[in-house]
């Protein structure tokens, strides 16, 4: 964990075996993360980030901000896209040193998406949102060219739009997204409430009514279906981000956002790409989760959960959680199978290496 001065320091995992023989986990070998924290260079709140590698990350805020390194943390650089300072970068998506997507949310007009092909010197304004009353929460790529975002309902039908090209976002036909529930959105909390899969899956999860659901589409977002999920759910409840393994392998996570103190059901698993979803384990961090992420180092899965009350992992898809550390995140991406990045409030940037042994 990173004490109150900043030092580095290493946490073991204590596989118990009781806490095994409970949660069904198998014997795991012991892991020691690293944690590193990183100076970014801004005071904002950075709530997305896009590991591209070890060497390339980005990472968006709010003002307007995006941090990016191209040294693997070494140093990073703070700058604001132009004409953006009153928006909250809420997702980036990046594919190289040079070309990343910005998505920032918030109702009407501050819904919008930008590009850059030349590492953030400029910036192109591709989408500004025209309904009044949706707001868009997350986005997501299977290459530079095809992605996908959504919105929370708007008279009872979720919006999503895709890309085909790169330049220019179109709405998919409402009649091709499952109707909405009442009042029915998700969390644009660390860009992650949207995730894709191989070339043509994504799933987005939801909340803010009475059911947390899972959207999927395996065709590029033409058709959709939808699976209910056993995560808490209510006006400010939900889910805020998804993480996928494989083509079948997920966890869904969120929480009740109002609720920072509360142990509640805020993790599913599914076992089947999404039809059907189980309760997982209850994470150390109390209150709503906001970012996970997946690790896979020696055909082991280490899955990463992030959130205002701190950082867990486990190594078993969810059943077992161990804490890591205490501080404020919103977000987390692993770059490759050892090495990854947790990012949150006061331009917070924390490096993260695994090392299994």
């Amino acid at each position: 964990m990173i004490g109150p001065a900043g030092r580095i320091v290493t946490a073991a995992l204590l596989v118990v075996a009781a806490t095994a023989c409970d949660s069904g986990a198998e014997s795991e070998p012991h892991a020691a993360p690293l944690l590193t924290p990183q100076t970014s260079g801004t005071s904002a709140r950075l709530q997305a980030i896009s590991a591209v590698s070890d060497n390339v990350v980005w990472v968006s805020g709010l003002g307007g901000t995006f941090v990016r390194t191209t040294d693997g943390g070494d140093t990073w650089v703070s700058r604001t896209v132009p004409g953006a300072n009153s928006l909250q970068f809420r997702d980036v998506d990046a594919f190289d040193a040079n070309t990343a997507y910005l998505l920032s949310a918030g109702q009407g007009a501050l819904s919008r998406i930008y590009k850059t092909t030349d590492g953030g010197e400029h910036w192109t304004l591709q989408f500004t949102n025209e309904e009044p009353t949706a707001f868009f929460d997350c986005m997501a790529f299977w290459d530079p060219e095809n992605g996908l975002a959504f919105s929370d309902a708007v008279d009872g039908e979720i919006t999503v739009i895709r890309t085909i090209d790169g330049d220019t976002w179109q709405r998919v036909p409402a009649e091709r997204v499952h109707d909405a529930l009442p009042g029915e959105g998700s969390f644009a909390a660390s860009g992650t409430c949207l995730v894709t899969q191989g070339d043509s899956t994504a799933w987005f999860g939801t909340g803010a009514s009475e059911t947390a659901r899972v959207f999927k589409t395996t065709d590029r977002g033409h058709t959709w279906s939808v699976a209910e999920t056993p995560v808490v759910s209510g006006t400010m409840a939900g889910i805020a981000s998804l993480a996928f393994s494989d083509h079948l392998r997920g966890v869904a996570a969120g929480g009740d956002m109002s609720s920072p103190d509360a142990h509640g059901n805020n993790t599913a698993v599914t076992a089947d790409g999404g039809l059907t979803w189980t309760l997982a384990g209850r994470p150390v961090l109390a209150g709503a989760i906001y970012g996970l992420a997946i690790a896979v180092t020696d055909n082991k899965s280490i899955l990463v959960a992030v959130g205002p009350s701190g950082l867990d992992y486990s190594l078993d898809n969810g059943m077992a959680w161990f804490a890591l550390d205490t501080l404020d995140y919103w977000s987390v991406a692993f770059a490759s199978t050892t090495t990854g990045w947790a990012v949150g409030p006061e331009g917070r940037i924390t490096r993260i290496e695994w090392r299994m042994h």
